[in-house]
């Protein structure tokens, strides 16, 4: 990847908002799950998660726009963008430079690496690049949190800590697990963890609400009486009032995305949906007779 502002399908103008709406876009469309056995799919995935790791930080985003780091999130050398000289039909990369100014120099020293200061002998050190994965979680697990082990190809298996309240398509940052730095002491990169969350059957997500259709029947929506309904924590009975119609909203507190940090815990709507079920004949019987009544009297 050599432009990550043209992985995303993006100009060097884009907006925070812009590039985070791209990412999740080409994220989708791209995502294994969605194109299993295909590698030209699997490479524009790993290109979209490696040019948000650039523009989704700020900072990051800013140093590329310098020049200071590549599109890996590499350092650039001191001549710029590491891609080496050309002359004479020879081609010179950055420690091809540095042996040579160091044995003239120090006469035939050590042939360190170019870093440090212009002719320093300082050995050079560069941060090792950032990697991209994708982790799939349940929506259950999305709103109540959960801690999740990852083997990731460079950092062994490690836990990765999913906060309750988390979104599909948010990045979550493992310092220093992505990939080895060159040198003496180098730091390592990040791995940079994208969150996909299955969708849920049940369950629409509303802020730190949450929404659920329930059915219930044609009696307890008439008389009132009590129903189960399912939460992400567990099922809970719940009262529901006498002449309950379809679209009714009742509400159960802190039965939403679960509380974490400075967020409060949110609630779950329930929307009641009127099922007739089974008719009882006498029932069946009444409205008969009410139907000939008002004949009558019409």
């Amino acid at each position: 990847m050599k432009d990550p502002y043209a992985a995303l399908g993006l100009t060097r103008s884009a907006t925070d908002k812009e590039i985070r709406s791209a990412y999740r876009k080409l994220a989708k469309e791209h995502h294994p799950d969605h194109n299993p056995n295909n590698k030209k799919a699997e490479e524009a995935f790993k290109a979209v998660g490696a040019a948000y790791a650039i523009l989704g930080d700020k900072e990051k985003r800013a140093r590329f726009d310098r020049g200071e780091i590549d599109a890996e999130g590499n350092e650039r050398g001191p001549f710029g963008g590491g891609q080496g000289f050309h002359g004479g039909g020879n081609q010179f990369n950055q420690e091809d430079l540095g042996a040579f100014f160091s044995d003239m120099f120090s006469g035939g020293g050590t042939g360190a690496d170019f870093g440090g200061g212009p002719f320093g002998g300082r050995r050079r050190t560069r941060r090792g690049a950032d990697r991209s994965y994708t982790l799939t979680v349940s929506f259950e697990d999305s709103v109540l949190g959960t801690t999740s082990r990852v083997t990731l190809p460079e950092a062994g298996t490690v836990e990765v800590k999913i906060p309750a309240g988390i979104e599909d398509g948010q990045t979550l940052r493992l310092s220093g697990k992505g990939g080895a730095g060159m040198g003496e002491n180098a730091p390592a990169g990040d791995a940079l963890i994208t969150i996909s969350v299955t969708p849920s059957t049940i369950y629409t997500r509303d802020g730190r609400d949450l929404r659920a259709n329930v059915p219930v029947d044609l009696e307890t929506a008439i008389l009132g009486g009590k129903i189960v309904i399912p939460t992400p924590k567990g099922q809970v009975t719940m009262k529901v009032p006498p002449h309950s119609d379809t679209g009714t909203v009742l509400r159960l507190g802190g039965r939403g995305v679960a509380e974490h940090g400075q967020h409060k815990a949110g609630n779950l709507y329930v929307t009641l949906q009127v099922r007739i079920g089974d008719v009882d004949p006498k029932l069946e019987a009444f409205f008969a007779e009410q139907r000939a009544q008002q004949a009558e009297e019409a």
